[in-house]
């Protein structure tokens, strides 16, 4: 059975989540706040988290820093803040998803189910297992990125686009695909999930992230890596 861990403080929403994940046949923890996320956390071990920013005794950010220390859990963003520069930092904390409220239930669980699927499903056995370019390196089957001789913080959703794209040298692929493969969506008005992932990626894997030289954009289409 897959273990969700709810973090959240708002006892209604509370209940139609554990409802409707419960429904589905998940297993479900739930902690009203910060310290009992992080304890729920370490005892239960949950395969997935979905996390408010918003609790009572501490910011959702720090409980995911906290959590990125020792563990690389799917964590799913809950929140009713909207500005940019509050997503970056989320995502930035590590973060594998934003969804901002309210939101649709069927949306949630079908980010949930990809963010599940990105951990038990093994990736295809890719033709090389070290990618090397002259700015960076990428090892397939430890799932490390090395620059300037140093390891590179990746987030689970950031190493699964990474993984596509290198898997597959000189190849467009779409942006469709793509969300498909890493969000479990396919509509082209979520392709703003794909430009942050990409500018992220870029700023820690480009020399110049402005004029990328590996992680290209096709414009209206898609993207490519160039190895």
């Amino acid at each position: 059975m897959t273990r969700v861990l709810v973090v959240e403080d708002d006892p209604q929403l509370v209940r139609a989540l554990v409802i409707n994940l419960q429904a589905r046949r998940y297993g479900v923890d739930a902690a009203p706040d910060g310290v009992t996320a992080l304890r729920l956390a370490a005892a239960q071990r949950p395969d997935v988290v979905l996390l408010d920013l918003g609790l009572p005794d501490m910011d959702g950010v720090d409980v995911l820093r906290a959590l990125r220390g020792w563990t690389r859990v799917p964590v799913l963003v809950l929140s009713a803040r909207q500005a940019s520069d509050e997503k970056v930092a989320a995502l930035d904390a590590g973060a594998d998803d934003y969804v901002t409220k309210p939101f649709s239930m069927d949306e949630l669980l079908a980010r949930l189910r990809a963010a599940v699927r990105r951990t038990e499903e093994a990736p295809p056995v890719p033709e090389r297992t070290v990618v090397e370019t002259e700015a960076f390196t990428i090892d397939l089957c430890a799932k490390k990125a090395v620059r300037d001789g140093r390891e590179v913080r990746l987030t689970p959703t950031e190493w699964h686009l990474l993984e596509i794209l290198v898997t597959r040298p000189g190849r467009l692929v779409t942006q469709k695909h793509l969300l498909q493969e890493v969000w479990g969506v396919s509509r082209s008005d979520k392709s703003n999930y794909l430009r942050v992932y990409m500018a992220q990626l870029r700023r820690k894997l480009e020399t110049d992230p402005s004029h990328p030289r590996y992680l290209i954009t096709e414009p209206g289409m898609g993207y490519r890596f160039e190895g």
